[in-house]
């Protein structure tokens, strides 16, 4: 065999991936994930997170390898820096998403990546599973700053955002929801991460039919349980992503919160992940820092709350025993305080959820909408009822007793 034959052979024998771990400058509109996502993808679509992946959680003929996604990458990209990124979640199974943040990107020097094949009609875990198949292949080729790292959506799309930055917060520093809702996991230690790290910018439009859930809903929740969240009503806009300065206003508040992540990422390094530690060193550096958590009056609550999120979602590990026995130890520890905090917490949300159903209950809802209202309105009254109950918030038990009669007005008016 000739050397030039030889190495026709050794070309043909090539994987059809290896020429894959660079991309150049400029705008790719179909990039194809060379390897299957290393992060956790699962845990956005449960409370654990497994060796293997569920039954049912894809489908039975899925290949990371075959998903594709929009690329944008500056035009003065340079690897030994680390680069702010905007990921773009569709509610269309295919779309052309880059034109409608070119201007941002451009401007801002923002890498884009928008996943394909991610639309409203796909079962939410694969959803989230391209999603991320996408992020991950961008984060192994190009120098990612997860601290810069915004997620963003239209629509579904944005309740996909959401539901991914409030599972996994270590990998973004902000998500921006447009014309979409989302409320925060069940978690507290998850709401916690949250709240220390995260920036949510909510858009809507002005004759947006999910304006009512954004606008009075999601941020009276958020505002309400310590979240850093804004809010923007955007004129004449409807059901629609937002024009290019909307955009830009939303991505300069996110970016004004990267100091303060920074600051916070020193002192507790497993909130900002640049790497895709596995389950097992995932585990470890949440269980160094909730017991760094532990040292101070201050945060113990959050700290025994992390080590319960860790017995929770890998119960298979060491690591969970280790925090189980900690949990265990301060299960009758009166003294401690963490008992008087829980409660607080519990008081908070009680309070943000009634507030946040009054408000949009009782506010102007679209015609599709308007048939819920009653039990809307009755939610908020055994809400408030619950307020009046507990009864420790002067101020909250006062505005309990001020909505109820209003609010059962609004029901008997309603016809009900």
């Amino acid at each position: 065999m000739t050397r030039l034959a030889a190495f026709v052979v050794l070309l043909s024998c090539a994987p059809a991936n290896a020429q894959k771990d660079t991309a150049a400058p400029g705008y790719h509109p179909e990039r194809q994930v060379a390897n299957a996502t290393r992060m956790d993808w699962i845990f956005p679509n449960a409370n654990q997170s497994p060796a293997r992946v569920p039954d049912g959680f894809l489908d039975g003929n899925y290949d990371s390898k075959q998903q594709t996604y929009e690329l944008y990458i500056p035009e003065d990209y340079d690897k030994k820096k680390s680069w702010p990124a905007v990921v773009y979640v569709s509610p269309s199974s295919r779309g052309n998403s880059f034109p409608k943040f070119s201007a941002l990107c451009r401007e801002s020097k923002a890498i884009f990546i928008a996943p394909q094949n991610v639309g409203n009609n796909v079962p939410m875990p694969q959803r989230i599973r391209i999603v991320m198949d996408a992020l991950d292949d961008a984060r192994r080729i190009l120098n990612i700053d997860p601290d810069r790292t915004y997620i963003t959506g239209f629509s579904g799309g944005g309740r996909v955002a959401c539901a991914i930055a409030y599972a996994v917060p270590e990998y973004f520093g902000g998500v921006m929801p447009l014309c979409a809702g989302g409320q925060l996991r069940q978690e507290v230690w998850l709401q916690q991460r949250v709240i220390d790290r995260l920036r949510v910018a909510l858009v809507t439009g002005e004759t947006d039919f999910n304006r009512g859930e954004v606008e009075r809903l999601t941020f009276t929740m958020l505002e309400g349980q310590g979240v850093s969240v804004r809010k923007r009503v955007v004129p004449k806009l409807g059901h629609g992503i937002p024009g290019t300065s909307t955009l830009k206003e939303a991505y300069q508040w996110l970016e004004e919160g990267v100091e303060s992540r920074r600051r916070f990422a020193k002192s507790h390094p497993a909130s900002s992940l640049q790497d895709s530690p596995d389950r097992a060193e995932w585990a470890k550096l949440l269980l160094e820092e909730a017991r760094q958590r532990m040292r101070t009056k201050e945060t113990l609550y959050s700290g025994l709350m992390q080590m319960k999120g860790i017995y929770t979602r890998w119960p298979d590990l060491p690591h969970a025993r280790e925090a189980l026995g900690i949990l265990r130890r301060f299960e009758n520890d009166v003294e401690s305080g963490w008992e008087e905090q829980d409660v607080a917490n519990q008081r908070q949300t009680l309070i943000a959820r009634a507030r946040a159903v009054d408000a949009y209950g009782s506010g102007p809802l679209p015609k599709q909408y308007v048939a819920q209202r009653p039990a809307m309105l009755r939610a908020a009254v055994q809400l408030w009822q619950q307020v009046i109950q507990d009864g420790k918030d002067v101020k909250a038990v006062k505005e309990a007793k001020t909505r109820i009669p209003k609010l059962l007005e609004e029901v008997k008016n309603s016809g009900e």
